[in-house]
């Protein structure tokens, strides 16, 4: 396929040209060639930006005329005349003035957009791993030999969530919330740290898998959600637990698009209230079914949230190197959680989310 032809074929996309059949295996297409999923946001991209400088172009037009329609000179008389100018200036011209201020506001906002001021995805889209301070070691004050040997507990540099995947110690997480770690611990509820190191991971997706390596570690047992296969509806209740704070918190809400930040198909956005450290969370319906894993928030969109979608997750599952796999890794496709309400799914559910803890230099 040439490249005009990719073109065309991705504007029918963009467009809304497509029959849904069409639409369907151009989605499974971008999903599996990051290449041309690339070539989509910039081309939507690029015509978003023709769009605006059309727009701006026809606006500045307007300003001139409604400019060429005040008479200056006239109203340099009236104001002299009358002392109560504002009020007198208001009342004759407040409409030409208000869609003058209008057009001058928005054409200052698309210059700075078209300068790049606006064009800034980290400001609008941030991803949910928790930097944490350094903890400075300090001498007990309170007198010499006191406690020689205090233990100092190191939150690590960054903190996200993450969520067992297989009762021998298989856990996902996202991806940038390992990106660069020196090593990796998680976390469970009771407090245990456990060493793990990465298996995989894919930063296209924003998905990793850890496995714990730690002697210490014993089996989970069953893991308690199945992994959905297909697609959840807009419009369902979901949840997720994490660890945006020292506790694990729950976060309620449902979802509210089938597509996450820019139209993205591997994503659902959802209205949970999410923070820093809410990174790598298992999203769940109703009924503990495992649906996404929660990635990032909009800033200027409260409770406006995003997570890779199960079906993503399940084929980076698939996509990992036999060679890379030091233990078995099956997916649990029995649900254990369906027939039980909230508050029980989140005692059996604790014990299979951990904070994930990534120290780096």
């Amino acid at each position: 396929m040439s490249d005009n032809q990719l073109l065309e074929i991705i504007d029918k996309y963009l467009n809304g040209e497509m029959t849904k059949e069409e639409r369907a295996r151009f989605e499974i297409l971008r999903n599996e060639n990051a290449e041309i999923n690339s070539k989509v946001a910039e081309h939507k991209h690029f015509t978003g930006l023709i769009k605006q400088y059309g727009e701006r172009l026809e606006l500045e037009k307007r300003l001139n005329a409604i400019h060429s329609e005040i008479d200056v000179h006239a109203l340099e008389e009236e104001l002299m005349i009358h002392p109560s100018w504002i009020v007198q200036l208001w009342r004759n011209h407040h409409s030409k003035i208000s869609v003058a201020a209008s057009i001058a506001i928005f054409a200052a906002l698309c210059t700075l957009f078209f300068t790049g001021y606006l064009n800034n995805r980290e400001t609008n889209y941030v991803k949910l791993s928790r930097e944490v301070a350094n903890i400075k070691k300090t001498i007990n004050s309170r007198g010499p030999n006191l406690n020689p040997h205090p233990k100092i507990d190191n939150p690590g540099n960054f903190r996200g969530t993450g969520f067992a995947i297989s009762s021998n110690g298989y856990i996902i997480t996202d991806n940038h919330v390992i990106k660069d770690a020196d090593s990796v611990y998680v976390q469970s509820i009771d407090g245990k740290s456990y060493k793990a190191k990465v298996v995989y991971s894919e930063p296209q997706t924003d998905i990793a898998v850890l496995l714990i390596t730690d002697p210490s570690f014993k089996s989970l047992g069953a893991i308690p959600y199945s992994f959905k296969k297909t697609e959840s509806d807009m419009g369902e209740n979901v949840f997720t637990i994490g660890y945006p704070s020292d506790k694990m918190v729950l976060g309620p809400g449902f979802l509210t698009a089938n597509a996450g930040y820019q139209n993205d198909t591997t994503a659902y956005q959802v209205s949970i209230l999410l923070n820093p450290g809410n990174s790598g969370g298992p999203l769940l319906d109703n009924k503990g079914d495992l649906i996404g894993v929660i990635d990032a928030k909009q800033t200027r969109m409260e409770g406006a949230g995003f997570a890779v979608k199960s079906t993503c997750l399940l084929k980076t599952i698939q996509d990992i190197p036999a060679d890379s796999l030091k233990k078995p890794l099956t997916i649990n496709y029995k649900n254990a959680l369906a027939s039980l309400n909230r508050v029980q799914q989140i005692k059996k559910l604790q014990n299979y989310v951990f904070m994930v803890k990534v120290y780096n230099q």
